[in-house]
């Protein structure tokens, strides 16, 4: 699969990751377009991600830089979970071992493709702290080994203005739950 875009959709995306980002400058108050856009230029593999986080409703955005490797975070800032990446059970694992009625793909796996991660619980939750998400879907999140070994997987929402975190069988697919994901840049 090629995973780069023309110069001409790259120009194009980029106008549209700079609207969002000036649109929505609380979301990252100290940081510099231009620079952030000097490493994507960098990385023509992570603007291929960012595009299949737009092109499936996601509205990625800079949300702020991740401590441990000083990357940029790119996370689907969409008003719900995007609606591209819905109706997914949360793992290969979960999809396979589906006997009927199984959902078109895995949230896992659609990431992997994607070139992109499913949001940690803390990334969900400071994802709220810059709005209010997923009022009325709900996203899967990165699930602890021992919780997936035993059949289960976590998703979130924010209900009654709170966040929560759920389980349910990674088997599961609704049509209001999907994943939302980020991007290291």
């Amino acid at each position: 699969m090629k995973k780069s875009l023309s110069a001409t959709d790259q120009a194009a995306l980029y106008k549209v990751l700079k609207q969002r980002f000036d649109t929505n400058m609380n979301r990252h108050q100290d940081l510099v377009w231009e620079q952030i856009q000097h490493k994507l230029e960098e990385n023509p593999t992570k603007i291929w991600s960012l595009h299949q986080m737009e092109q499936s409703g996601g509205e990625p955005d800079v949300i702020g830089i991740d401590p441990v490797n000083a990357a940029y975070l790119f996370v689907d800032c969409a008003e719900e979970t995007p609606k591209g990446r819905r109706s997914l059970c949360f793992d290969q694992s979960a999809l396979d071992s589906r006997k009927e009625n199984k959902p078109v793909g895995s949230a896992m796996e659609t990431a992997k493709q994607m070139g992109v991660e499913l949001l940690t619980e803390e990334q969900y939750r400071q994802l709220q702290t810059l709005g209010q998400f997923d009022l009325k879907t709900s996203s899967w999140i990165q699930t602890p080994a021992d919780i997936r070994k035993l059949g289960g997987a976590l998703f979130c929402d924010r209900r009654y203005d709170h966040v929560f975190t759920y389980h349910n069988g990674a088997i599961s697919y609704y049509a209001a739950r999907g994943f939302r994901a980020v991007l290291y840049v």
